[in-house]
């Protein structure tokens, strides 16, 4: 009966093509939801490591001393783990699909350009005056 059941299968694809789209000759249907690929915007990120430490697949790396957030394409799931857990959200999921690769290029690097801003100076407290003096 399994025969049967494989030639059917079979048959139908013959007749109707495949069931499945052949990315990237045809694009893939974008939804709202799709997610694509990691973008950061370099000038918010304040390098505090939250998205390489949530990261299941460890396709993240961030350095503050060098001031750089890198991300290994080929070894990102697209779970969106860290556009979750960056606390100032300056990664974002783009519903653009990222062409197909045949050779590993290494990882993307990213310069973080954030400036962290001065804090304001404090009024100084001049000598108090007793209010009762004469």
């Amino acid at each position: 009966m399994a025969y049967f059941e494989m030639a059917k299968t079979v048959l139908k694809s013959v007749l109707h093509g495949p069931a499945t789209i052949r990315y990237p000759a045809q694009p893939a249907k974008i939804t709202p939801i799709s997610r694509g690929h990691v973008t950061i915007d370099p000038s918010t990120c304040i390098s505090c490591g939250m998205c390489m430490r949530k990261c299941p697949s460890d396709a993240i790396c961030v350095s503050r001393e060098e001031k750089t957030w890198e991300i290994d394409v080929l070894r990102c799931h697209v779970c969106n783990c860290c556009v979750e857990v960056c606390p100032v959200h300056c990664l974002t999921m783009e519903t653009q699909y990222s062409s197909a690769v045949t050779v590993h290029e290494g990882r993307h690097l990213v310069k973080i350009t954030y400036v962290k801003p001065e804090r304001p100076a404090k009024p100084e407290a001049g000598p108090k005056e007793s209010a009762g003096s004469s």
